[in-house]
């Protein structure tokens, strides 16, 4: 099996996963409500066992469960199913998603005792988790981020700042917390803290947002972590956040390939049915050729998704050219779906704009991903780096 194919039984898996985000999880999806954790619909996830998916392969940091050196890390498994679940049901994948991106710190860098406390409920869906980095000043630049992370007496830390922007806040059970613990030390003055809800000085606020899962703001007020918090080492935090957002870009691209693929279906449904001028919309060349470049850019996408998770499976998270290979991922997926949905709403007319129609809901999902984990602007910095980085170390010809 290259990048570039799928094996019969990944084909398969992927035909069974849409029967079961349509007819499993969509109902409860529906059941939800837009803001809050649908927390039925994360144990139903568990109880399917797919959560299992994102906690395959091996662990940075050891521990409980941790596999050996070398082993496949399930990128691309976890592509699959993202893309499965998000066209079928937008609300599945990003529940499942935000589990995996706010656990992945403990799976990859946590101690035995914090994962073999916090990975089991969070797998089985009944613990929810959060991924905690973002902040009002701090976005896009994730190495200014200013939560401080300031030394007590009894040989830990008190955190006192916010975070903004963290998906399953104020919901979550427990964060992937960055802060700084060295001033002026940019991204190396950063560590990540496992820090559970019910953490004394710990608050949080919803955010009224755009997206229909849960958005909000947290506020530490001397929040106190000890070192059996720290998640990887002390001031290397930011490595801990940076293999988190690589082994996760690919696959928002993935959720964006899902959506771009249902709206292409929808669209290929509609303009073969639909009568005007005479005939079919698809008996338009327009129209033809519209569909044609969507279908294009939609699998066009889709490898790119797909050979950065492979590439991350068989080379692993620090090999040259990763960050890269999922920057080029996460952009060009998610600007494709931004493109492909508003292609289908056009040739759909008027009827996608009515509330309750599914390019309706496509419409507002597929915005977000070009932002979060990165804004497409920041992945062209990451590239453009990242090609120079290396260029500068080829030897002369």
């Amino acid at each position: 099996m290259t990048a570039f194919s799928l094996d019969p039984e990944q084909i398969a898996r992927c035909a069974e996963l849409r029967t079961l985000a349509a007819e499993r999880l969509r109902p409860l999806a529906e059941k939800g409500e837009p803001g809050h954790v649908n927390r039925p619909l994360v144990a139903a996830l568990g109880e399917l066992g797919l959560l299992d998916a994102l906690f395959e392969g091996r662990s940075e940091g050891g521990g409980a469960g941790a596999g050996p050196p070398g082993e496949a890390s399930g990128a691309l498994d976890l592509c699959l199913t993202r893309e499965s679940l998000a066209y079928a049901c937008t609300e599945a994948e990003t529940a499942f998603a935000l589990q995996g991106l706010g656990a992945h710190p403990v799976h990859a860098h946590g101690s035995p005792e914090q994962r073999e406390r916090w990975l089991p409920p969070v797998r089985a869906g009944h613990a929810v988790a959060a991924f905690a980095l973002s902040e009002p000043g701090a976005g896009s630049d994730a190495a200014a981020l200013s939560l401080a992370a300031e030394p007590d007496a009894s040989g830990g830390w008190r955190l006192t700042g916010e975070k903004c922007w963290i998906s399953n806040a104020p919901e979550a059970d427990f964060y992937s917390v960055f802060a700084r613990t060295s001033p002026g030390a940019g991204a190396r003055g950063v560590t990540a803290f496992l820090v559970p809800a019910d953490r004394a000085g710990l608050t949080g606020t919803p955010l009224d947002m755009l997206s229909p899962h849960p958005i909000g703001a947290l506020a530490f007020d001397g929040v106190r972590v000890g070192t059996e918090d720290v998640l990887g080492e002390v001031d290397r935090g930011f490595r801990v956040a940076m293999t988190t957002l690589n082994r996760f870009r690919p696959s928002v691209g993935a959720f964006a390939v899902g959506m771009a693929q249902s709206a292409l279906d929808a669209t290929l449904a509609h303009t073969a049915e639909r009568t005007a001028f005479g005939g079919t919309l698809k008996d338009l060349q327009s129209v033809g050729h519209q569909v044609a470049e969507m279908a294009t850019r939609t699998e066009a996408a889709r490898l790119m998704v797909y050979a950065a998770a492979a590439a991350y499976d068989s080379e692993g998270p620090q090999s040259p050219g990763i960050a890269r290979r999922a920057a080029m991922a996460k952009l060009i997926a998610t600007e494709t779906a931004q493109y492909v949905v508003d292609a289908a709403v056009q040739l759909h007319g008027a009827r996608a704009l009515r509330r309750g129609h599914l390019l309706e809901h496509l419409y507002r999902e597929v915005r977000a991903p070009r932002i979060y984990e990165g804004a497409s602007e920041v992945q062209r910095t990451i590239i453009a780096k990242e090609l120079y980085a290396a260029h500068e170390e080829e030897p002369p010809a």
